[in-house]
């Protein structure tokens, strides 16, 4: 798909989904507004894509901070056309019982207020331009409990249901808001997985994991019209119909 002339703000783009994201696009031709905590890495990804790319420091759990990432992105490339929410954490993993509550907390503001400040900071531009994308991340977590992720489930069920909410209120303004469940993903979250060895998720293969660019080639696919039939909705690379669809097999 060619976006040239269109530009994608991708939270948690220092590493795993996010980084493969920002490259994905920006071969496409799209500019790209990279955030994430991590300065020193979405610099040395900016310097590797190139013009085409911005690199902004942003804790995405801080509304202000989130502001200012689409007010510099705008005031760069114009416009901001697709927001990828990808950012996530899911340490600490705990029992309930013994889960630090600050920790606990912690997920939640990253997993969850982080998507409603990207959705919130955006729209208003969004609605503006006449339209754009919003692309979260979720997880087959949001549909069922997994032992010591009470936090990570309870995020990515309320992020499914933003998605929803989002598109109940919006899809009339041009906004098509659509979820991606990747499945198991070889990034660092699944290495953090694998050292906790709770749950049967840590007992996986590594080698069952898909790649990191299998989920950043399906955002690209979202942006088609084709995707359409899913906004309001969450879209499953475990699907072998949507890999096809995206390419992958």
């Amino acid at each position: 798909m060619d976006m040239t002339g269109k530009t994608v703000m991708i939270t948690g783009a220092s590493r795993g989904i996010g980084a493969e994201a920002a490259r994905v696009f920006a071969q496409a031709g799209a500019n790209v507004a990279l955030l994430a905590r991590g300065q020193s890495e979405i610099a040395d990804l900016a310097g590797e894509i190139g013009p085409k790319a911005l690199a902004i420091p942003c804790n995405v759990a801080r509304y202000s901070e989130m502001a200012a990432a689409v007010e510099a992105t705008q005031e760069t490339f114009g416009t901001v056309d697709v927001l990828v929410n990808n950012a996530g954490v899911i340490e600490p993993i705990s029992h309930l019982a013994s889960a630090d509550p600050d920790g606990w907390g912690d997920v939640i503001d990253i997993n969850l207020k982080g998507v409603f400040n990207g959705m919130r900071a955006v729209l208003p531009v969004m609605k503006e331009a006449g339209g754009g994308s919003v692309l979260t991340i979720s997880s087959g977590a949001a549909h069922g409990p997994i032992e010591a992720w009470s936090h990570y489930c309870a995020s990515k069920a309320a992020v499914h249901m933003l998605t929803r909410c989002l598109d109940g209120e919006e899809r009339s303004h041009g906004i098509r808001a659509i979820g991606l469940s990747p499945g198991t993903v070889a990034t660092q979250m699944q290495r953090e997985i694998k050292a906790s060895g709770i749950n049967p998720v840590s007992q996986l293969d590594w080698e069952v994991h898909i790649p990191p660019d299998w989920p950043a080639r399906a955002l690209l696919w979202m942006c088609r019209p084709e995707a359409d039939e899913w906004c309001g909705q969450e879209i499953s690379l475990r699907d072998d119909a949507i890999r096809r669809k995206v390419g992958l097999i």
